[in-house]
């Protein structure tokens, strides 16, 4: 299976110390298995970051998700409340509960599998968070918003699991 990962620099080796924290799924290296949304997100960093939109490519084994020895935590492609509740948690930086099954700080699974929240998703989990929604209108305003996917790889044995193909 080939996942993409949209930059403004190729990418050899991954290094998850340079991953950024509080993202959906925690810190880790983020891929998706959609070429197109790859390609956007590397015009986007290199329009942020400057430098040139890079094109990295990796293949991991199709069977991944049968592996004994790594977690993974599968949302599928549908937006889901327990999808919600784990991409806020991730983002919030108070969010304490590690241990919570919904949150991945800890990094606890090794890969995270599912719906990207885009800025429009973004803007209904402020709106929640800022007491002006509840939760009940946030899942109302989830079903209309098309999603993405993502790949998220936490740890060094994940890592591992990937093999660099190509940067164009």
């Amino acid at each position: 299976m080939k996942l993409y990962h949209g930059s403004n620099t190729k990418i050899d080796s991954i290094n998850l110390a340079m991953c950024r924290p509080y993202k959906d799924f925690g810190t880790g290296f983020y891929l998706t298995d959609m070429k197109e949304q790859a390609e956007r997100m590397a015009v986007r960093v290199s329009k942020i970051y400057g430098g040139t939109p890079v094109l990295n490519i990796f293949d991991i084994q199709d069977d991944f998700r049968m592996l004994r020895d790594i977690k993974i935590k599968d949302f599928g492609e549908l937006t889901t409340e327990e999808w919600a509740r784990f991409v806020m948690n991730n983002r919030n930086r108070f969010f304490d509960d590690i241990s919570n099954e919904l949150c991945n700080h800890d990094n606890k699974y090794d890969i995270v599998v599912g719906p990207v929240a885009d800025d429009n998703m973004a803007l209904l989990f402020r709106q929640y968070e800022n007491e002006m929604i509840d939760f009940s209108t946030l899942m109302k305003g989830m079903i209309y918003k098309k999603t993405s996917s993502q790949y998220s790889f936490h740890t060094e044995k994940s890592i591992r699991l990937l093999r660099k193909v190509d940067s164009k």
